[in-house]
């Protein structure tokens, strides 16, 4: 782009920003002529896509700024007229990230304007609660304003539709084409009034269905440390524990409340390292039973246990086959999901117990459309555990679950990881990691995808890739994906699957390897062939892909 189209384009976009501290940053970098700036702002647009809109704050349209949002909202709202959906309700969520209440109320006013009508949450609550609320209401759509575990630089925008799922291909492509559609803002109605505020009825009809996912008479004496980290989660959650009767957790006070800066952890996020440091610090002191851990929207559950003299945190995988597990011993019926990046071991716990199981495309809004589920989880925390209440991830809930199933087996005088291993023994021990690659440079993703379809690894760890597969060409039973799936020969069921992140600029590679265990003896040398075997595969993958 010439420097002078460069400039008109800013110009352009400055005439119509709704925001004084976008329309500020702009106007200094016109000023200045910092071409370098406004390149790195103007090079393209935000993308819409399955996860919505994600991207650093700040002004143009490469930013999360009030007038993407606008744009967005225009899109969603014509989209829905496009339907039938004309007059419908929509409701908006948002968490405690810089802009997310201005991004609500815009989306409001957009929506009023378009001749929908508009509801939103009455103060910035988890994900979930948004989620359930769309069911609850009967909405046509919902918005939740978040970027969940993204640095504190960034937000987002979440769209579900009416069955209070996300959306899912074709409508992301067609919202996107109504939002290309818009030449300028000016052509947005936008009145200051006319959407509705929700009471607190809303949160309470969300926590009154919590209750469902308890067994009426099961133990509720575990005790728990947790951390909030510097998100919306607290309030709802103790108030769930309340209504429970669990001991009340303790609290990690410096991440307790909500801070978009997010000023103990380098990301918030509590599966990237350090994050949960201040968690450890507080069971040391506290001793409980296990750690909870929400991200900051609260739609993840991390868990911790003492394993030996100190804490460490379960792997997604172990938290969702424990869930799994529980859900099966209380005799729960119905289909059992989960994405293909996460471990197989929920296929054997279904297959076992006589239970449908699939598998779908990485994330949710595939997760949460499968007919008849009943219990789906992924590997990065995530777990829907009450589809009929929440047809997404639900850190909250699962909290709960987790925590009764504590309770169960400390009555038994057991922990967790007894119950972890007694899954290794019925089933093999599903060793699981991960290789995951931030990047600043996102062709370093292209050119590591790019170098695996062109020469594929002939083996990984001393085992024969029996197969590999290109996603992008979808299977018998999922749609095309941007993701390379290798299945390695070997008594090990050895799998491997490589994708770009959908939210973050990540390269991520799941890896699994299943170890016989003939019993609980076996469990130590079990372990340490597991490592052995992972780390063989991530030394050559990382060769393989040069990352």
């Amino acid at each position: 782009m010439q420097d002078t189209e460069l400039l008109a384009r800013a110009e352009a976009w400055l005439a119509e920003d709704p925001d004084p501290e976008t329309r500020e940053e702009l106007a200094k970098l016109i000023e200045s002529a910092d071409t370098k700036a406004l390149a790195e702002r103007f090079a393209g647009t935000l993308q819409f896509g399955t996860a919505g809109l994600r991207g650093e704050l700040g002004a143009g349209p490469m930013r999360m700024n009030r007038s993407v949002v606008v744009r967005a909202a225009a899109g969603l709202a014509a989209y829905l007229k496009s339907k039938g959906e004309a007059g419908g309700l929509v409701v908006v969520g948002y968490d405690a990230r810089h802009k997310s209440a201005d991004f609500a109320r815009d989306t409001a006013a957009v929506m009023t304007g378009a001749g929908l009508r508009a509801a939103v949450l009455p103060r910035p609550l988890p994900t979930p609660v948004l989620a359930f609320v769309i069911r609850h209401l009967g909405a046509v759509a919902g918005v939740e304003v978040t970027a969940s575990h993204n640095p504190p630089r960034d937000n987002g925008y979440k769209v579900y539709l009416g069955d209070g799922s996300q959306i899912v291909p074709p409508a992301d492509a067609e919202i996107a084409a109504e939002i290309a559609a818009i030449r300028t803002l000016h052509d947005v109605p936008r009145p200051d009034s006319g959407w509705e505020t929700l009471g607190e009825d809303v949160l309470e009809a969300y926590l009154a269905r919590t209750d469902a996912v308890l067994a009426p008479d099961s133990p509720r004496t575990a005790r728990t440390v947790y951390t909030a980290m510097h998100g919306v989660g607290k309030d709802t959650l103790l108030a769930a524990f309340a209504r429970a009767g669990f001991p009340e957790p303790v609290l990690v006070t410096e991440q307790a409340d909500p801070d978009p800066d997010f000023p103990t952890v380098a990301f918030p996020n509590p599966e990237e390292p350090g994050a949960m440091d201040l968690s450890f610090a507080a069971a040391r002191t506290a001793d409980p039973d296990l750690i909870i851990a929400n991200d900051p929207d609260a739609d993840r559950c991390a868990v911790a246990v003492k394993d030996g003299e100190d804490w460490r945190m379960l792997r997604g995988d172990e938290v969702g086959a424990l869930l799994a597990a529980h859900l099966v011993a209380r005799g729960a019926r119905g289909v059992f999901a989960e994405s293909i990046v996460s471990s197989s071991l929920l296929g054997r716990i279904a297959e076992k117990a006589g239970l449908p199981y699939e598998e779908t495309l990485t994330g949710f809004k595939w997760i949460a459309r499968v007919d008849g589920l009943r219990y789906g989880y992924e590997e990065a925390l995530g777990y829907c555990v009450d589809p009929e209440g929440v047809r997404d991830k639900d850190g909250i809930t699962a909290a709960l679950l987790v925590t009764e199933l504590a309770s169960t087996l400390k009555e038994q005088g057991r922990t967790l990881l007894d119950a972890l291993d007694d899954l290794a023994v019925a089933h093999g021990l599903h060793a699981t990691d991960q290789l995951s690659v931030r990047v600043e440079d996102l062709t370093i993703i292209a050119k590591a995808m790019a170098a695996l379809r062109e020469a594929p690894p002939a083996e990984l760890a001393g085992l024969r890739v029996a197969r590999a597969e290109d996603l992008t060409q979808g299977t018998t039973t999922l749609p095309p994906t941007d993701g390379l799936r290798y299945t390695l020969d070997g008594e090990y069921r050895a799998r491997v699957i490589v994708r770009p992140s959908g939210t973050e600029p990540k390269l991520k590679c799941y890896l699994e390897a299943v170890i016989p265990v003939e019993a609980h003896a076996d469990l130590a040398s079990a372990r340490v062939e597991g490592t052995r075997v992972l780390n063989a595969i991530k030394r050559d993958l990382s060769t393989a892909a040069g990352i």
